[in-house]
């Protein structure tokens, strides 16, 4: 387990397809993946791994972004029907979807943990030939979702690698943890997650995600520079009235909105880094000759580090504040999702080039390179940091078939294979580190 040439039998590689498959199948939006958990904490369990779930390891009062409870609902009754353990799914209630698998060895030696995303996109899946899911049975089944980032393979990953931990357990020391999050998309999931205390303990943590500007052969040990963000929900509620015969009664929600969007992007940007904002949508009003009397409004704030993107932030609550407050309406702002700044641990990434660089099926190892996103990983890496830890994102190369968030996404099933490769080998040699 101390070298990049972690035994993946011919079995264990047919596996990771037939997983990846049928949770591509299958895909389940943030706080609904009670089917993906459900198989997830089965499987773990199987292994002899020890299980916490649901409310065991989510803060409830974290949660961003969570859907209505009758969606949870449907979604939760939709897994059932799919295969999902009812008693399992029922102690995931509310939407905590969330799992992790420690493996004690018994031995004296650091507590190493892997996060793994399991939600798909919002996205209808292309339904035509020129698409391998499509074409070879395995596209999603729910209109308009599917899994578009990768995060099917990151699960399948997961459970891969549980598989090699499992059965060369003799051979490590220390603790191994495998978090299987939810809600990654929109940024949503890790914060209640690591407010939960999930990664308290640990002394090393990865993360990994599949394409991302790395093609096939090539690796990013460390992603840096990830970018700090906001991502809120905003309503103007006001007075309706009869634009022709008492406009003087009404409040206009509609008009603080506009003031809103065009103010929100005359913020000006910070000296000391990137700094960006984008309003998404803006819907408002119900006729021609009515005051409109509600509107709603998407936005994000993002910061090259989380100062950055607190001051954007911090301007845009005024500024949302103020065109309430001059039009007489009232504001809701609900948060939906965040992620803080981060960076590698440059000591840790420099032992995974190492590591990568011994693997034939890694050909190109960047020891570092910016990520240019977000990502709420960084709640985790964090609070790793903080205690005292190491903490390292790896971006894993492949062939694309359409970029990520598209409906043509599609990556080549072999990276599974090299990714449980690689993990499997760093988990011998950072269990084996003082």
């Amino acid at each position: 387990m101390n070298t990049a040439d972690t035994c993946v039998s011919d079995d264990l590689q047919q596996r990771l397809v037939e997983m990846r498959r049928d949770f591509h199948r299958y895909p389940e939006s943030g706080w609904t993946e009670f089917r993906t958990a459900s198989i997830v904490v089965e499987k773990l369990t199987g292994m002899g791994y020890e299980i916490s779930y649901g409310s065991e390891v989510l803060a409830q009062d974290s949660v961003m972004g969570a859907p209505t409870a009758e969606e949870i609902e449907r979604a939760a009754a939709r897994a059932i029907e799919a295969g999902a353990d009812e008693e399992i799914v029922a102690n995931m209630e509310g939407g905590l979807t969330g799992v992790v698998a420690t493996l004690d060895t018994g031995r004296d030696g650091p507590t190493v943990a892997f996060r793994f995303d399991m939600d798909a996109n919002d996205i209808g899946e292309a339904q035509d030939d020129d698409h391998r899911p499509y074409r070879e049975g395995f596209a999603s089944e729910h209109d308009g979702i599917m899994h578009a980032c990768g995060h099917d393979a990151h699960t399948a990953m997961g459970l891969g690698l549980a598989e090699v931990l499992a059965g060369c357990q003799d051979e490590l020391r220390g603790k191994l943890k495998l978090i299987f999050q939810p809600a990654e998309e929109g940024v949503r999931g890790a914060k209640a997650m690591a407010d939960a205390g999930v990664v308290d303990d640990v002394d090393y943590l990865i993360g990994l995600h599949v394409g991302l500007k790395c093609g096939p052969g090539e690796m990013i040990a460390g992603a840096r520079d990830f970018l700090a963000t906001s991502k809120a929900n905003v309503t103007f509620t006001g007075v309706p009235a009869h634009a022709g015969v008492e406009p003087e009664s009404g409040r206009n929600a509609l008009l603080a909105a506009a003031n809103a969007a065009i103010n929100l992007h005359a913020i000006s940007r910070h000296s000391d880094g990137a700094t960006r904002i984008n309003v998404g949508t803006l819907n408002a009003g119900s006729g021609r000759n009515v005051i409109p009397a509600q509107a709603r409004m998407i936005l994000e704030t993002r910061g090259a580090d989380t100062t950055l993107n607190e001051f954007m932030w911090e301007r845009a609550e005024e500024v949302l504040q103020g065109c309430a407050l001059t039009n007489g309406v009232d504001l809701e702002v609900d948060m939906v999702g965040a992620a803080v700044g981060g960076e590698s641990d440059a000591r840790l990434a420099e032992e995974i080039s190492r590591i990568a660089a011994d693997m034939t099926e890694i050909s190109d190892v960047q020891k570092e390179a910016a990520f240019g996103g977000s990502e709420d990983y960084t709640y985790f890496m964090e609070r790793v940091q903080e205690m005292g830890g190491r903490a390292s994102f790896i971006v894993l190369g492949t062939e694309l078939a359409a970029g990520h968030h598209q409906s043509y996404f599609d990556i080549d099933e072999e990276v599974m294979t090299t990714g449980v490769k690689l993990l499997g080998a760093l988990a011998g040699k950072l269990t084996s580190m003082e």
